[in-house]
């Protein structure tokens, strides 16, 4: 029962790992323009994201514009442009190699081996996928706050958190905890069939052959 609810709750977790990757992919708040002027009236607000800027109007008017040029982006964005989009694909296998070991799990016992195997590769793909997603966000965080701090750096060109970095943390996070379940399973389950089946081959040797005429026993007394 532990299992089944450790597997479900991994599933969870995925899922929505999946969907706050895919989230915080698409959304523009990735910088955010930082007002720290003493002018308490703000009337724009600047969106950068990792396919287009924005430019928010006294919150009621939003103008995006994607990036024209692909080769003239920095070399680091378009690095977290190819790790986030092999982010959300990697998460959506993850997610089916998870529905296809927690369908089958209790369905097939008897080969718990085999089930095994798309449990570990749903908990290594879910891993793999938390740190692919956590190298983007922690980095351009970095960039921000060095920035935001750096006095070289005009005042309106310092950038602030925006809401889809705490969306890929939040989302990395679920997706390592999703790969720790599965793969803490796997090992569960390989300790335990290895604790089944010595038992079962010892049986198997000791077990008389039906088919092979008296036992040594019958030989003996003969």
């Amino acid at each position: 029962m532990a299992c089944c609810v450790l597997q479900i709750t991994g599933l969870i977790f995925g899922g929505v790992g999946m969907v706050g990757t895919l989230a915080a992919t698409v959304m523009p708040q990735w910088r955010v323009s930082a007002h720290i002027d003493s002018n308490i009236v703000v009337f724009e607000s600047t969106w950068e994201g990792l396919w287009m800027d924005c430019i928010s109007q006294l919150g009621i008017r939003l103008q995006c514009k994607f990036y024209d040029s692909v080769l003239a982006l920095p070399q680091a964005l378009e690095a977290f442009r190819a790790l986030m989009c092999i982010a959300v694909i990697l998460s959506i296998i993850s997610f089916l190699l998870a529905i296809v070991g927690v369908k089958y799990t209790h369905r097939t016992k008897e080969d718990p081996q085999g089930i095994s195997v798309f449990i570990l590769a749903a908990g290594v793909a879910f891993l793999l996928t938390g740190i692919l997603v956590l190298i983007p966000v922690s980095w351009t965080a970095g960039s921000i706050i060095h920035d935001f701090y750096d006095p070289k750096v005009p005042t309106p060109l310092k950038r602030e958190l925006g809401a889809a970095l705490y969306v890929g943390w939040v989302s990395a996070a679920l997706l390592i905890a999703a790969g720790a379940m599965y793969c803490g399973f796997w090992c569960w389950a390989g300790a335990s069939s290895k604790s089944r089946y010595p038992s079962l081959s010892r049986h198997r040797l000791h077990k008389p052959d039906s088919a092979g005429g008296p036992s040594p026993s019958v030989h003996a007394y003969v």
